[in-house]
């Protein structure tokens, strides 16, 4: 499938870049977040402590166990903070 992946904040940092389209066979976002794990260091580095790391698929907040049938975007984020 293709999707296309968002990353925010200290993420897009750490990776290099809003966004991208990417073609996957992963069936859930924690395996996608494995794909993308594989793929360089810089997306190891990023991906490296889930707990901080935030999942929203077609912009609806799910977590890293949602499966990914049907989805179109993905985008992930640190924790937000009211203020």
């Amino acid at each position: 499938m293709t999707l296309d992946v968002l990353y925010f904040a200290w993420l897009r940092e750490r990776i290099g870049l809003p966004r991208e389209r990417i073609e996957t066979q992963a069936a859930t976002v924690a395996e996608l977040v494995e794909e993308l794990r594989a793929r360089e260091e810089r997306y190891a580095a990023a991906f490296a402590d889930l707990r901080a790391v935030r999942v929203a698929l077609d912009q609806r907040l799910t977590g890293f166990d949602a499966p990914l049938a049907g989805v179109r975007e993905a985008a992930f984020f640190p924790p937000m903070t009211g203020g």
